[in-house]
């Protein structure tokens, strides 16, 4: 398998053998059920579809319920398909644990960034702002500036950076590595940072 569903616990910090302080993410890692095997000859391609977390049942509605209980398991809250050499290895209901990781490797992680609302383009896009605030420019502290000339071209280009909606999207970081993996709590700790808040889930992937 070559990666599983996590929920993003909290930050802390450890040290390793040279008194470095290391930050670090602790992720609960599975327990994942496999809930759907996807095939060539079926569907065309090859994937394996992970559930975590239980929901009520009486919140899943009768075609989730049914196609969970094909599985053996309760409904799940988040589902996700994982691709790859790995997948052939599972058949429905088995368990993938965060055993799949070992000390040391490096992994992917996906989760949704924080929303962080409608922003301006110094908190957005790391403006400095227009001037100072002498020589009367008492406005233009927090300003963009000029986003194009005027008649020609006569609008302004795709792409410019301007103000906007900042956070709530789909993000990855990359090249993550396993710090400590504890297989009785189904913990996964990983240095630096992952996208998301507390209790948002993730999706963990090996790197390759």
């Amino acid at each position: 398998m070559s990666g599983i569903i996590g929920k993003k616990i909290a930050m802390t910090s450890l040290f390793d053998e040279n008194g470095k302080n290391i930050p670090c993410t602790i992720i609960e890692a599975g327990p994942c059920v496999v809930t759907q095997v996807r095939t060539e000859d079926n569907d065309g391609y090859a994937s394996v579809q992970l559930g975590f977390d239980d929901k009520k049942e009486k919140n899943a509605g009768k075609a989730l319920t049914g196609h969970f209980a094909k599985a053996g398991t309760a409904p799940k809250k988040k589902v996700a398909e994982f691709y790859g050499e790995f997948v052939n290895d599972l058949t429905l209901g088995d368990t993938v644990t965060v055993d799949l990781f070992k000390e040391g490797e490096f992994v992917d992680v996906t989760g949704i960034s924080k929303g962080k609302g409608f922003q301006g383009v110094v908190k957005r896009h790391g403006f400095g702002g227009v001037g100072q605030s002498t020589h009367g420019q008492h406005n233009r502290l927090r300003a963009p500036g000029s986003i194009g000339a005027g008649s020609d071209p006569s609008r302004v280009f795709k792409g410019m950076r301007m103000a906007g909606r900042m956070g709530g999207k789909n993000t990855t970081i990359q090249n993550l590595r396993v710090v400590r993996v504890d297989e009785d709590k189904n913990l996964l700790i990983v240095k630096g940072a992952v996208p998301g808040p507390k209790n948002s889930y993730v999706i963990i992937r090996k790197w390759n």
